[in-house]
């Protein structure tokens, strides 16, 4: 009996042996697998193992919130926030704020409102009329009418080449609004005259006349008048004295006659002229001791007729006994009357 009782000791001991034994190899096993935290010289705050699994948190958050973003519908886009980033600076030291950037989406900007031409505008997208509109203002299928001489004002060639000649003389002008007080009476271009000789010599009061016969007038002025002036009296011009320039009448004021060249701002007429010494010269008869008044009214008178197709003056009849008549009259076969 005691030595069974020895043999069923000796089992015990041997099955809680191999009891110890298997748990004691179970528990290495599973220690082996357990990661044990490195501590993080110098940084007493967090281990390295826990700033790895919280970048990886962040990492996978920023994935995830990524995929939440969608593209906003065209009626959402102005009522939209702009998305701000972090942008973390490489050298920022930890607990500050990082730099903010704004990003904004895409979808937010703003689609170009496309031009719509009126309905008189013809549409067109070629270079050629792009360049026109650039240049001018307006599209090239509307084109300017007075370039195209559709209008009844429109300034011929013949006028721009007239005020191309005035400039060169010096005449002081200015452009006037069409005249037209029925009939005849009118002028189309209408030039307001106030000097010659690039304002050396004055015309006083201003004249209203045509280009064409400020144009003869001026001629005459350079050619004929200023010299004789310089000849006899040793002294330029300083004003000449207009008595009348445009004016809706018939000749001599006189009822039944013909209309006068005034109405058409075709004729002018010439009072007195004062010289830069201060000599008055009047259009009328000299007196017999005045040789030189005489002498310069005659010279004047005659070579006029070069300038002018009508030289009407002192002498002629009581209606121009007190100045000079000029115009531009046109006659059968050229004919010029100088009396």
């Amino acid at each position: 009996m005691s030595f069974a009782l020895s043999s069923a000791m000796r089992c015990k001991r041997r099955s809680t042996i191999a009891v110890l034994f298997v748990a004691t190899s179970l528990s290495a096993c599973g220690m082996d697998e357990v990661r044990r935290p490195m501590a993080d010289v110098g940084s007493p705050d967090t281990s390295v193992a826990s700033r790895s699994l919280a970048g990886e948190e962040n990492a996978q958050v920023a994935t995830e919130e990524t995929q939440q973003l969608s593209v906003p519908q065209s009626g959402e886009v102005t009522a939209q926030e702009p998305e701000v980033l972090a942008v973390p600076d490489a050298g920022q030291a930890a607990g500050q704020q990082p730099d903010t950037l704004v990003v904004p989406d895409a979808g937010q900007v703003a689609e170009p409102k496309r031009y719509s031409l009126p309905e008189s505008e013809p549409a067109s997208d070629d270079a050629e009329s792009y360049a026109y509109k650039q240049n001018y203002g307006y599209a090239a299928g509307i084109r300017d009418p007075i370039a195209r001489g559709e209008s009844a004002l429109a300034m011929s060639s013949s006028e721009t080449a007239c005020r191309t000649e005035l400039k060169k003389l010096g005449v002081m002008f200015q452009e006037r609004q069409p005249i037209d007080d029925g009939g005849v009476c009118r002028i189309d271009h209408p030039l307001t005259v106030n000097g010659f000789s690039s304002g050396r010599i004055k015309l006083k009061p201003s004249a209203t006349l045509n280009c064409q016969m400020t144009l003869a007038f001026a001629r005459w002025v350079k050619g004929d008048l200023l010299p004789s002036t310089r000849l006899r009296y040793l002294s330029g011009i300083d004003t000449i004295h207009q008595a009348s320039s445009y004016s809706c009448r018939t000749m001599s004021n006189q009822p039944g006659r013909s209309m006068s060249e005034h109405s058409k701002g075709n004729a002018l007429d010439i009072s007195s002229i004062t010289l830069n010494n201060g000599s008055e010269i009047k259009v009328q008869k000299p007196g017999f001791f005045a040789f030189r008044q005489r002498g310069l009214l005659n010279s004047v008178r005659g070579d006029a007729c070069d300038y002018f197709t009508t030289v009407l003056g002192p002498g002629y009849d009581r209606f121009h006994s007190t100045h000079f008549h000029f115009d531009l009259m046109q006659r059968r076969g050229g004919h010029r009357s100088c009396r």
